[in-house]
């Protein structure tokens, strides 16, 4: 099995270097928009493809770093500090005369494949002319698009070292893309070159004799003029071909079952010959059901490098959190979570519906274990700090009290300030220091009150605020108090605290504690 152990990038679309290591079998890159997920995926698509008209329709200015272009035009534009774009895929021992070597900036014997755009040096009379104008644009014109082997062998599309399948299920109603994903896969099916070329021959002749036959009487009559079948390289077995199932082509089928058609067959253990498939945003148009089904062939898929750039908390939590490579715009390097533990992995791959991606993206977080401390957490820390959690980059998120370390799990290994804020449930030793002793981190901390009669948070908000709790829930009651009714009602009770007195309420102590330290 071929698969790719590391990517490296240099000076390419947002990333002036990028190193990661990959999973031999699942990669799932997560990270904020605009963080660059959906660029890894793009750069391994243009090194495996080797292909120099590929790069040169996206253009070289689209996939070279804006600040490295911009800070050479404000130097002194010296021609050996022109940039140079890099891609640079290692790949499993394989011992490939081919594809083995030290063409690499490792400059370690391995086997990978390289993409390199630089000036070339035949022309650097005519840059050097135009970079001399204070006012000109970057010369990508005078560059070359090199595909080479680590054997510093050159390759191209014609001979690919990995077989490889994009789905981009955000343009999944894309002409391009579905001719592109159409001709991928047929690639991937023929048995060998010969069957291709027999494709390719039967095709023209069948074109040639239909118009031998049905075209003749027309022809015939038009005399010097005769109507034929286009069979130029716009027009060939590659650009007509399509899938169908059943009766219907898949580009007439719903979105959401295009995408699920395209990854089934992607994932084909039998008859598809793949070693990597690219999967760019997979949830995209699938229902709740489909997604679930989704992640059944991801998880079943054997013998294929998949590699998967999402938003979904389902798909990253469900095909497991130690595959996840979290890119994000802030961190000077991608973090993965290969290390968390196995049980929190597997609690995250049973537990239900979760939101956890919104956990593993944010700078700071506030856990809470219940729906009327999710209900106001708002207006509390707007009373007590005098601004907005938003304007803060803080994030409340609801957690069962019992699942609390495995968040933190997280936490441990991401830098990820979180405060969690619970009830002490009569023993604030045991349940709010002893039980959390193995997080004591700089970046974690725990807070809840320390009387353990003010067990719960409703008691603490009775206790602070008795009398706005009086004065909303008193009248009419019979037969519960006020503090037994905010208990056995818990969310309607904190929503009524907010609708109507929530710019008044007071926070416990221990939630004013946490809130003036993760705003810090």
């Amino acid at each position: 099995m071929k698969y790719i152990t590391k990517i490296k990038l240099q000076n390419f679309k947002k990333f002036q270097t990028f190193e990661v290591e990959f999973d031999k079998e699942i990669n799932i890159l997560i990270g904020d928009n605009e963080a660059g997920k959906s660029s890894v995926l793009s750069a391994i698509d243009l090194v495996i493809r080797g292909s120099r008209h590929k790069v040169e329709t996206i253009g070289l200015e689209y996939l070279f770093n804006t600040d490295i272009i911009e800070a050479f035009l404000k130097s002194d534009r010296h021609l050996a500090k022109l940039p140079v774009l890099t891609i640079e895929l290692f790949l499993n021992e394989l011992n490939n005369e081919e594809t083995s070597g030290k063409n690499n900036s490792d400059k370690v014997k391995q086997d990978g494949l390289r993409l390199i755009c630089q000036a070339n040096d035949e022309y650097s009379k005519d840059i050097a002319q135009i970079l001399s104008d204070p006012n000109c644009v970057f010369p990508f014109e005078f560059y070359d698009v090199v595909f080479s082997t680590f054997a510093d062998q050159p390759y191209s599309g014609l001979k690919k070292h990995l077989k490889h399948i994009l789905i981009d299920n955000s343009q999944v109603n894309g002409e391009y893309a579905m001719n592109e994903y159409v001709k991928d896969i047929y690639e991937s099916s023929i048995k060998n070159t010969i069957e291709k070329y027999t494709h390719q021959n039967e095709y023209r002749y069948h074109k040639h004799n239909y118009k031998e036959s049905s075209f003749k009487d027309i022809n015939t009559r038009l005399g010097d003029y005769n109507f034929a079948i286009k069979s130029n390289s716009k027009a060939n077995l590659a650009t007509d071909l399509t899938i169908f199932e059943g009766n219907i082509a898949i580009d007439n089928k719903g979105k959401g079952k295009q995408s699920i058609i395209k990854t089934k067959l992607a994932l084909n253990r039998n008859e598809i010959d793949l070693d990597v498939v690219l999967m760019e945003e997979p949830e995209n148009h699938l229902s709740h059901g489909n997604t679930k089904q989704l992640i059944k062939e991801i998880s079943t898929a054997k013998n294929k490098q998949i590699f998967i750039a999402t938003h979904s908390a389902l798909i990253s939590s469900r095909l497991d959190l130690r595959k996840a490579i979290l890119i994000n715009s802030t961190a000077k390097k991608p973090l993965k979570l290969s290390n968390l533990p196995k049980d929190t992995a597997n609690f995250f791959m049973k537990a239900p519906d979760n939101n956890i991606l919104e956990f593993i993206l944010s700078e700071k977080v506030i856990l809470v274990e219940g729906d009327a401390e999710y209900i106001l957490m708002e207006s509390l820390f707007m009373n007590v700090t005098k601004t907005e959690l938003s304007l803060q980059n803080i994030h409340v998120i609801s957690v069962d009290g019992t699942s609390f370390p495995r968040y933190l799990e997280i936490a441990k290994i991401l830098p990820i300030k979180t405060a969690v804020i619970r009830d002490n449930d009569g023993n604030y030793q045991e349940n709010c220091v002893d039980n959390y002793s193995d997080y004591k981190l700089q970046n974690i901390n725990v807070f809840a009150d320390t009387n353990n009669a003010r067990s719960t948070f409703e008691i603490c908000m009775y206790e602070d605020n008795k009398t706005i709790c009086e004065a909303l829930f008193s009248p009419g009651r019979r037969t519960l108090k006020v503090q037994e009714y905010m208990i056995k009602n818990k969310a309607n009770a904190a929503f009524e605290l907010l609708d109507k007195r929530g710019a008044e309420i007071a926070a416990p102590k221990y939630i004013s504690e946490a809130m003036e330290w993760i705003k810090q």
